[in-house]
């Protein structure tokens, strides 16, 4: 009987180190420098987290493949489920099919369309977008004084963090101080660095004349870059603006071409991604909306973010 006693408590005892709390996370493309520090921070907290499992997936930009990775990651049996959207329009459905199945859900980096009616087991973690393009556009205008041509470079307009920036920069530049800047070209670029130098490299070639470039993202400011100093033009002689602070990004303002960029704290939303679907795992309460700050990047204070994105 005592071994039977002592069996029986070592089994429960490995049961339970056995069990581990699992998480799948569908990422909208790995292919994607914002996106892969965000994702390499998450991997990273989720191994210093004893018991927990992190699943990642790429769902390559195509919501029909996030929505099927998420079905999967129910039929798996996880325990909570981690989305960054490919379309933050699409995320209702997402939502539902994670509802109906009884598996928390946390959005991150880029709000979902139904943010204000998630469910209680879900939540969003993200930078609060009304501050990246306010933050990055008024020091843009303090550059120019006031005053000059602007082109803007937006991300994918599928995306409600391209809409919000954008909009940004519109009400800062519908302001007092900021209302002598023109915007004489505003097009897509798909957060991508390639389609930045691409696009620019139009606009040159039509002659257009700007003092300043304002991009949703740093990858396309840097393309920008790319492609103007191809053309032979001197940064001296305009203001460039990016959102994130990338490694890059703060590698192409020390060297004199790229202005400003707004520090958006990957590893922070990983982190806190995570932290909020094991607390709703738990059964713990979470905020519905959970904000890591913006900060802007200058010149001026660049060696505090250097070697955080």
């Amino acid at each position: 009987m005592k071994k039977l006693i002592i069996g029986s408590a070592m089994a429960v005892l490995m049961s339970t180190a056995a069990h581990a709390e699992t998480i799948g996370a569908s990422m909208a493309v790995f292919d994607d420098k914002f996106g892969t520090v965000l994702r390499n921070g998450m991997e990273d907290y989720g191994k210093s987290l004893d018991g927990v499992e992190l699943q990642i997936e790429d769902a390559l930009n195509d919501v029909a493949k996030q929505q099927s990775q998420i079905q999967n990651f129910i039929a798996a049996g996880v325990d909570a489920i981690i989305v960054q959207p490919v379309d933050t329009d699409a995320t209702t459905v997402m939502s539902k099919i994670a509802a109906d199945a009884g598996i928390p859900l946390v959005y991150v980096n880029r709000e979902p369309v139904n943010v204000n009616t998630l469910p209680d087991t879900q939540a969003f973690v993200a930078s609060n977008e009304l501050d990246s393009g306010t933050l990055q556009t008024q020091e843009v205008c303090r550059l120019l004084n006031g005053k000059g041509k602007a082109v803007v470079l937006m991300g994918e307009l599928s995306n409600q963090a391209a809409r919000m920036r954008t909009k940004d920069i519109h009400d800062v530049l519908a302001t007092d101080k900021c209302k002598g800047i023109e915007i004489v070209q505003e097009q897509t670029a798909n957060w991508q660095r390639t389609q930045g130098a691409d696009l620019m490299t139009n606009w040159l070639s039509a002659g257009l004349e700007f003092d300043a470039v304002i991009a949703n993202n740093d990858e396309m400011a840097i393309g920008a870059i790319q492609a103007l100093k191809a053309a032979g033009r001197s940064m001296d002689s305009l203001v460039i603006g990016g959102i994130d602070a990338t490694d890059d990004a703060l590698a192409a303002m020390a060297a004199g071409e790229l202005d400003v960029s707004v520090f958006q704290d990957a590893v922070g939303q990983g982190k806190g991604s995570i932290d909020a679907a094991l607390k709703l795992a738990r059964g713990q309460p979470v905020d519905r909306k959970i904000y890591i700050p913006f900060e802007l990047v200058t010149r001026e204070n660049l060696a505090k973010f250097q070697g955080q994105n």
